[in-house]
């Protein structure tokens, strides 16, 4: 199975909650899927919820070299602080992962796809730098029409793939929204596209994953 890098439509789409429950599947398939957390901002709750699924194989600051305390975006975090973002620490921890581990991993970016992590690099162009194929992660309630062809949009200007999209149901009403974001995400995403009901883990491989 390839790596890939996993975005989402924004904050609180269900990232970590994917990344995990995928990883737990992939892993209970005799497949040595691990999962990364490269930047954090704020608790690291999302990076112990991955140490978790990855059954402590790596520790924290492997998961996530980069952490910060403030719970904003990398960007503003800078201003406030006054700190300089350094990528290097990834790098170096990618690197080494890449040759004690076999993977495949599954990387997590901050926040959505165009979030900025300094001044002039975003996680676009982080994920550009990764140059692996992207899973988008969006609910499936009101509004996630527009976000979710501007993030597909954006990312295939950016020279990427679009592997696919799991549209998230979990707290999305069910009104007539909900129920219709998903035949038209299908037909007009151009990507495969796979429902997650709730809080149920993924208990089945997506076929557009390889």
């Amino acid at each position: 199975m390839k790596n890939y890098f996993i975005t989402g439509t924004g904050t609180d789409v269900g990232k970590t909650w994917v990344t995990a429950s995928l990883i737990r599947h992939l892993r209970s398939h005799n497949t040595t899927a691990l999962g990364l957390k490269p930047i954090c901002c704020g608790e690291r709750t999302d990076v112990e919820i991955l140490a978790q699924a990855n059954e402590k194989i790596l520790s924290l600051n492997e998961i996530n070299p980069i952490a910060v305390p403030v719970p904003v975006a990398p960007y503003a975090c800078s201003v406030m602080e006054d700190y300089i973002y350094n990528m290097e620490p990834f790098w170096k921890t990618w690197q080494d992962l890449q040759h004690n581990h076999s993977g495949p991993f599954l990387i997590e970016g901050a926040g959505g796809w165009l979030v900025p992590i300094s001044r002039d690099y975003w996680v676009r162009e982080f994920a550009q730098e990764l140059k692996l194929p992207v899973i988008i992660v969006a609910h499936a309630s009101l509004g996630t029409l527009n976000h979710t062809l501007l993030t597909v949009e954006s990312i295939r200007a950016a020279q990427l793939e679009v592997a696919g999209i799991f549209l998230n149901y979990h707290e999305c009403p069910d009104d007539l929204a909900t129920q219709t974001n998903y035949p038209i995400l299908e037909e007009l995403a151009g990507c495969p596209v796979t429902k997650i009901e709730s809080c149920e883990e993924i208990t089945e491989t997506p076929k557009w994953l390889n």
